[in-house]
């Protein structure tokens, strides 16, 4: 898949963009594949993959959640920069703050932001049981969304304090994750769970992988 590839599945499935936001990608993926070279950003046997493995899945909540205009978004783990930077692009005008514990990634994630021209990406290199202490943080985010980082009842422990009283978690994850869904609601009592196959036209992979999006309300 190339950036015209994306595109197109993209628009196919209803999340569209503009020959800006192709270049953008283009650019992110030039990169990623630089500097994975020195610092460990994603598996180097994904590296010619990027483009439906890493952006495309980064896009796939955009077809099947609501994003509101100017949204507060929270990373956990964001690592290269997913699912927050390629939702950034896609979606300039949400607040996108991207989190991890290491250092030199998120730097040169932060570089990417930088580079594609996204006016409102932040990064921090935090925990983000961390940031949950922050007074300015508290309640402040309309979405916060990981990428198989960790447990469900474990990124909700983390980050409860952090979210909007209407907001809601966005993860993506894969495999049969009853157990996980079980010990998250016993934790939290409250919590709602909409689990969602990814069906995407032309990349059938998501469903040959089980590839899921998991929507958490508490």
């Amino acid at each position: 898949m190339d950036a015209i590839e994306l595109w197109t599945v993209s628009s196919s499935n209803g999340i569209n963009f503009e020959l800006p936001q192709i270049r953008q990608f283009e650019r992110y993926r030039k990169e990623l594949l630089y500097w994975n070279d020195k610092v460990n950003l994603i598996s180097r046997t994904d590296t010619p993959n990027i483009f439906e493995r890493h952006f495309l899945h980064s896009l796939t909540p955009l077809k099947y959640t609501d994003f509101p205009q100017k949204a507060r978004v929270l990373d956990i783990g964001t690592g290269g920069g997913f699912p927050g930077l390629p939702l950034a692009i896609v979606r300039p005008d949400l607040h996108v703050l991207l989190t991890d514990s290491i250092h030199k990634k998120l730097k040169i994630t932060e570089m990417f932001a930088q580079h594609t021209g996204l006016r409102h990406v932040k990064a921090r290199t935090i925990r983000v049981e961390d940031l949950a202490q922050e007074k300015s943080y508290i309640g402040s985010f309309d979405i916060i969304t990981a990428r198989a980082v960790a447990s469900m009842g474990t990124l909700i422990e983390w980050t409860h304090k952090l979210l909007k009283p209407n907001g809601k978690y966005v993860f993506l994850k894969g495999g049969d994750l009853t157990k996980e869904i079980e010990d998250a609601k016993e934790a939290f009592p409250t919590l709602t769970v909409e689990e969602i196959p990814i069906i995407m036209l032309g990349a059938d992979w998501f469903e040959q992988e089980k590839k899921k999006i998991f929507i958490c309300r508490l």
